[in-house]
């Protein structure tokens, strides 16, 4: 990264549309103006709409100024945190058996704290993919496939399912299910944080 008076460059300089997609999805997971974080920042909103739409070079001093309007690490603009994927096939994951019967419980996904849980059973044949839009930021998918096999997942890199296994993914990103042989079902936990 060049620096000329502690602005950033386009040579060589920061990746503005990284930059631009942190911003856009920070300021709505803080649920927040394009006005107010302008104000927080102590920057003019013109600047920031040109930040958010990736034009601009941002200086330093801008850069850190929009993650303490934010409340969010420096770097977190340069590389954001990449959407986590949880995979555990059928057989795996960490169990607990039970002395007196023929009974094993496996740890899928703990609760956080002050979440709320949707659950859902979800049918579907071959032929056509469920695409969903992202749902609100912080919604956090999990699926169980119960019978069949399908594809499940984020959009840009989802995962073929079989019976028993299970995925965790962000809901706030495009995400999908498209079923690849008849009679697939699965449970599906709307994680809302």
């Amino acid at each position: 990264m060049t620096q000329d008076n502690d602005v950033i460059t386009p040579t060589g300089g920061p990746p503005l549309d990284r930059i631009a997609a942190a911003l856009r999805a920070e300021r709505a997971r803080a649920d927040l103006s394009l006005t107010e974080v302008a104000r927080r920042a102590g920057v003019s909103k013109s600047t920031l709409s040109q930040l958010e739409s990736g034009a601009g070079n941002p200086s330093v001093e801008t850069l850190w100024a929009l993650c303490v309007a934010l409340d969010v690490p420096f770097a977190q603009l340069l590389d954001p945190p990449r959407p986590q994927v949880q995979l555990i096939r059928a057989g795996e994951g960490p169990a607990v058996s039970a002395t007196a019967a023929d009974y094993r419980a496996t740890l899928l996904a703990a609760c956080p704290t002050n979440t709320r849980r949707d659950v859902f059973r979800v049918v579907a044949e071959p032929g056509q993919r469920r695409t969903s839009d992202p749902h609100m930021p912080g919604v956090v998918e999990h699926v169980v496939l119960a019978s069949g096999r399908a594809i499940v997942g984020l959009a840009a890199q989802p995962e073929e399912l079989s019976p028993g296994d299970y995925l965790a993914y962000p809901g706030d990103h495009a995400h999908v299910f498209e079923a690849l042989v008849p009679g697939t079902w699965a449970v599906l936990v709307s994680e809302h944080r």
